[in-house]
């Protein structure tokens, strides 16, 4: 019996005058993601399936579940939409699974079968009461939910479903830079850019030798795992080591890690207008140190105009880990390896600044051309799920 893999699309079915370029972007990421796959993929406005080979199912099923605008997915039996083809197909199918109750629900989206879809699911019903012992029908908590689509060409038969990641396909909005740390937060940050259909490149800041490589290679594990979402990932890695170095040489302590940010600010400005990236997103949430509290927020905010998304603002930790957990980067993030705005951080930063008290820190050493040189030695790698080359083991 052939099987597909039927896809849902949930979120992006209310699309109205566009909806046929979302549906076509995730047709593309879903082709981009199985290219070494011998599959077949039909769409349409209401579903999209995946015709596979029976041994690459476990596969498939792993790389659709990460791919955004997809609401849910079936693997569907497949048959004619003949009545006794169906009723055959359903008692092979269903002959050898283990339940005690079921239920049935048919959809009759071709009008021209000859039997109504409620007197159908009675069929159906009947049949498998008559042929298969001790089950019983239960249409409020059934064992197994049996669903039959039947269509003008062929009828899908399926009782499992399998979570997508839900949003919008990745594509269908611009570019962002995505602030990538180490830490816990902007990784989920990423994610929840994604969901929405927003493409980024990462940006990390290092600053050797106070941060070391091990720290590098976190970030490009924790980049390789938000690659399984879309397809490939630049991420840019900025030698912060001399702009750090002048803050703490000549700003006042409380004040290094406002002027700090600040300055990873300007470079994203700056970085956003090479790579055509439209916003600047990041880990931040509300209150959660120093730097993210509003005011902080606000005097930080102050050196760019391009707008900043902070997709976890409004999330209390623990929500937070629940995400990175359910996207596999928790582990990663908690490794003992400390980033460049941990690695130097003040006793008693300042939880209110004022502008004007880091403007005046700030213009005690020249960060005008140190932003330059930054911009001008940055190292780029193309991270994707599948294998990475480093490039920068060496780099100090």
């Amino acid at each position: 019996m052939n099987r597909v893999i039927l896809i849902k699309y949930g979120e992006l079915s209310t699309k109205k005058g566009n909806r046929s370029f979302f549906i076509n972007t995730l047709y593309n990421n879903i082709c981009s993601k199985l290219v070494n796959y011998d599959v077949k993929i039909t769409k349409d406005r209401a579903r999209m399936t995946i015709l596979f080979k029976d041994e690459d199912l476990d596969n498939i099923k792993d790389i659709v579940s990460k791919i955004f605008g997809i609401h849910t997915f079936h693997v569907a039996f497949v048959c004619s939409s003949d009545v006794d083809d169906i009723k055959n197909t359903l008692l092979n199918v269903i002959s050898d699974e283990k339940f005690k109750s079921f239920k049935i629900e048919t959809k009759r989206s071709n009008k021209q079968f000859p039997i109504h879809s409620q007197d159908f699911n009675k069929v159906l019903g009947g049949l498998l009461l008559k042929n298969i012992p001790n089950i019983t029908v239960d249409v409020h908590k059934p064992d197994m939910w049996i669903k039959v689509e039947i269509r003008d060409d062929e009828t899908y038969i399926y009782y499992n479903t399998y979570n997508g990641c839900g949003g919008y396909p990745t594509g269908t909005q611009a570019k962002g830079m995505l602030m990538l740390s180490g830490g816990i937060d902007s990784p989920v940050a990423g994610y929840l850019a994604m969901k929405r259909g927003v493409v980024f490149d990462a940006v990390y800041f290092e600053a050797i030798p106070h941060t070391s490589l091990d720290a590098r290679e976190k970030v490009i594990t924790l980049c390789k795992k938000l690659s399984s979402y879309t397809n490939n990932i630049n991420l840019h890695i900025v030698n912060f080591t001399p702009i750090q170095e002048e803050i703490y040489k000549h700003c006042r302590d409380d004040y290094v890690i406002t002027i700090m940010r600040r300055m990873m600010y300007r470079i994203m400005d700056k970085l956003c207008q090479k790579y055509n990236g439209l916003i600047i997103i990041n880990g931040e949430s509300i209150g959660q140190v120093a730097s993210q509290t509003l005011t902080s927020m606000s005097v930080i905010n102050n050196v760019t105009n391009i707008p900043v998304i902070r997709p976890v603002g409004c999330m209390d930790k623990l929500e937070i880990i629940d995400i990175a957990r359910k996207i596999d980067t928790y582990e990663t993030s908690i490794l003992p390896y400390e980033d460049c705005c941990t690695v130097f951080v003040p006793k008693h930063p300042v939880i209110n600044p004022k502008l004007e008290i880091a403007i005046e820190e700030e213009n005690k050493f020249d960060y005008t051309s140190l932003i330059d040189n930054v911009i001008d030695s940055l190292n780029t790698i193309k991270i994707s799920n599948d294998a990475t080359e480093d490039k920068f083991k060496d780099l100090l």
